[in-house]
């Protein structure tokens, strides 16, 4: 779990979303206002953290949806902690919201945002979505890393001077979802849930260097056998390109066949 410098990171591509390629999502698009407010209420229920993406994709912030309005024909969001994102947010005439319910992804696209007040304090305000794709998938098999020769995830971050640094950490596990990540008790607060860790590097054994942008979605205190203490961190792929998601099966796929074949050796 060392630190060491590295250079600022290039710009990132504008992501892509499911919602918007409908050829082929079609089928997961709910269009039914009564499905659709049936969605918005699990996300308030379980306070989902929910990224919104503008300005073609550049610029994102995290919110939660604090409340449908009294005729449910309207949403009522958290802002951000940034004034600045917050300015640019409600100038923006496209936002995709981007979130997930129990491992099912939810997506859904606004034409803007309105500046209200909920409970006395900043929100945000929009209109109910024309529809929200609700991409079902099955659960994800995860793998754990073998431990005899660990996968490391590079982590570029920022000194709390402004300097860059890198934060390396242990892979845990890997599904086609996301990955497990092992921090110190100490590092915890350097990773609160909700935040996005872009620019990610994990080198995996035969298939290549993946990057990816990682979203937190929650930590563990894990107590092991010996009585050592760390953190496991859950991290969700986000928005992971079609050829990086084959990396990563290809690689739980031939981790795994190799440990069957060890298993089937030894009885």
């Amino acid at each position: 779990m060392a630190e060491t410098d590295v250079p600022d990171a290039p710009e990132q591509p504008a992501p892509r979303f499911e919602l918007e390629q409908s050829n082929d999502y079609s089928r997961f698009l709910l269009r039914s206002r009564s499905e659709i407010l049936f969605v918005l209420r699990s996300l308030i229920q379980k306070t989902a953290m929910i990224t919104v993406y503008f300005d073609q994709g550049q610029s994102f912030l995290l919110t939660t949806i604090l409340s449908l309005t009294p005729d449910n024909d309207g949403i009522i969001f958290d802002i951000a902690s940034d004034d600045e994102v917050n300015r640019k947010a409600l100038a923006a005439n496209k936002l995709t919201f981007i979130t997930a319910i129990d491992r099912v992804k939810v997506q859904f696209k606004l034409k803007g945002l309105k500046a209200t007040h909920f409970e006395g304090r900043p929100a945000f305000r929009g209109e109910l979505p024309e529809d929200v794709l609700r991409l079902q998938r099955r659960e994800y098999f995860r793998l754990s890393t073998p431990v005899a020769n660990p996968v490391k995830c590079h982590i570029p971050m920022r000194r709390p001077d402004g300097t860059a640094m890198m934060i390396d950490l242990p892979l845990i596990d890997i599904s086609a979802g996301g990955v497990g990540l092992m921090l110190t008790p100490t590092q915890r607060d350097l990773f609160p849930v909700g935040e996005v860790l872009a620019d990610c590097r994990m080198t995996l054994p035969d298939e290549g260097i993946l990057t990816a942008s990682l979203g937190v979605r929650n930590a563990f205190d894990v107590t092991t056998r010996t009585g050592s203490q760390y953190v496991r961190l859950g991290c969700e792929f986000i928005d992971l390109p079609g050829s990086r998601m084959s990396m990563v099966q290809r690689y739980i796929t031939r981790i795994e066949r190799e440990r069957k074949a060890r298993l089937s050796g030894m009885s």
